[in-house]
């Protein structure tokens, strides 16, 4: 496992996960776009989709998930450069193939396994310029951070810890069961707790649907 953890920590392991993930986001935009299922993104970011793919303009669904992207290279001091969500998910998996698109590029569309290339090719690309940023710039700039950041395991998100385990026992009981065990083994293994608050709370609550379980106490009769 420790040689494992060592392989993970690599540069260049970073590139490649970073282009495999890049691929996996490109490759389910690519499902969408000819089959309408497994974008992975919010539902009104399809329906951007969706319009551009019936009307041949894709120029909102470019202009806002490449936005996305555009704002964590800026927001770098404050949350990393790189995120899951904004960077990978909606900034490549929609804002690149939406600009391709505008471009006539759409053949690249029509077959899974090349837009998976594609992907891949532009997160080792992202990768291998994340890895040359933190190489060049100096670690004690304190307005060129270049920490990545993958899910909420950011500086301000530990910060959000506290807040979300209040709103899980607000929600429902097993949702903040959950959550309190959730942080404290995150907070054991000197992980974020907000990460394990939010987990916890996810798998309580799953725990409980599954076995048809009621989340919510039962209404009060007037």
């Amino acid at each position: 496992m420790k040689k494992f953890e060592e392989l993970l920590l690599k540069q260049w392991m970073f590139i490649i996960l970073l282009g495999l993930a890049s691929a996996s986001v490109i490759g389910a935009t690519q499902l969408f776009l000819q089959h309408n299922v497994g974008l992975l993104n919010e539902v009104f970011i399809g329906e951007m989709l969706k319009m551009g793919r019936e009307t041949g303009d894709y120029s909102s669904a470019s202009s806002f998930a490449s936005g996305f992207l555009l704002a964590r290279l800026l927001e770098a001091p404050l949350v990393g450069i790189l995120d899951i969500g904004g960077s990978l998910m909606t900034g490549i998996g929609v804002g690149i193939p939406a600009l391709l698109l505008l471009a006539s590029f759409g053949f690249i569309f029509e077959n899974f396994y090349l837009a998976m290339l594609l992907g891949f090719v532009i997160g080792c690309l992202i990768g291998l310029g994340i890895i040359i940023l933190k190489k060049v710039m100096p670690d004690d700039l304190p307005v060129g951070a270049t920490a990545v950041m993958m899910g909420a395991g950011n500086k301000v998100g530990e910060a959000f810890g506290p807040l979300v385990i209040l709103y899980s026992i607000s929600y429902s009981t097993p949702a903040g069961i959950g959550a309190i065990i959730g942080s404290l083994l995150f907070y054991k293994t000197k992980k974020p707790i907000v990460g394990g608050a939010i987990l916890g709370a996810l798998i309580m609550c799953s725990i409980f649907l599954l076995f048809n379980l009621p989340i919510h106490p039962p209404a009060k009769p007037n």
